[in-house]
């Protein structure tokens, strides 16, 4: 199915908005990474000095590898800093650092949309992996239910990044005005320290437009759009 021409006609769109979305990311980080924060404060240091300013004490924080890997991971209470980030005392590693934080912060007050998210979480990697399975047996067996059976599963990835959207936006709000409150950041420099937060949120949006187009194309393959099926 990935060579198929009806898949390149409906996602096309999204592959260049996630193109563009990946590459404004990575340049903007690469941009604000050559500049240094006047507090002079590490990503994790900028993360903890958040996280007391919120009221969140119990939330670890350490390095893992990889370029952006950064994370927060909700059943460990663990904030993980990749180490472009995790040491680097550039307004792009205080921006991402802060953001992660918000999660943090996000969890401790209950945030709403973080809680389903990760309820999801399962579903969506059951979704990821057996919608593609599903649909392609389906074709292949000529079953309905089972291609009904791939796009159900599918479904749930296109809620999940859904969800995601509300949980991202909310996190880098929360570091945009807490990084200056805490002192993390001065004023005038909170906007070069957010410009990497707001191209990466365009790499969330790109993900549900590739999504809803994906979803759409399974629903054309199985001809609920004016198509036949095939």
């Amino acid at each position: 199915m990935y060579f198929d021409p009806m898949y390149f006609k409906f996602l096309w769109p999204a592959l260049v908005l996630a193109g563009i979305a990946t590459l404004l990311t990575q340049v903007t980080f690469s941009r604000y990474a050559r500049v240094r924060a006047r507090s002079g404060l590490t990503g994790a240091e900028a993360a903890r000095l958040m996280l007391q300013a919120q009221g969140v004490t119990d939330v670890k924080i350490e390095p893992v590898s990889g370029w952006l890997s950064d994370h927060y991971d909700p059943s460990s209470r663990t904030l993980r800093l990749s180490p472009s980030v995790y040491s680097s005392a550039s307004l792009s590693a205080v921006g991402v650092a802060c953001h992660e934080a918000g999660h943090a912060v996000q969890h401790a007050t209950g945030y709403l949309f973080l809680g389903i998210r990760s309820a999801l979480v399962p579903a969506t990697q059951l979704g990821s992996y057996g919608s593609y399975i599903f649909f392609v047996l389906g074709m292949i067996f000529q079953s309905p239910f089972m291609q009904l059976a791939g796009i159900a599963l599918f479904s749930l990835v296109v809620v999940f990044s859904i969800v995601t959207l509300p949980v991202e936006w909310n996190a880098s709000q929360r570091a945009k005005a807490v990084m200056v409150s805490a002192g993390i950041v001065a004023p005038d420099e909170q906007p070069h320290a957010a410009a990497v937060l707001n191209a990466a949120f365009l790499t969330y949006v790109a993900s549900v437009f590739t999504a809803l187009l994906t979803l759409l194309y399974y629903l054309a393959r199985f001809g609920l759009l004016g198509g036949r099926r095939n």
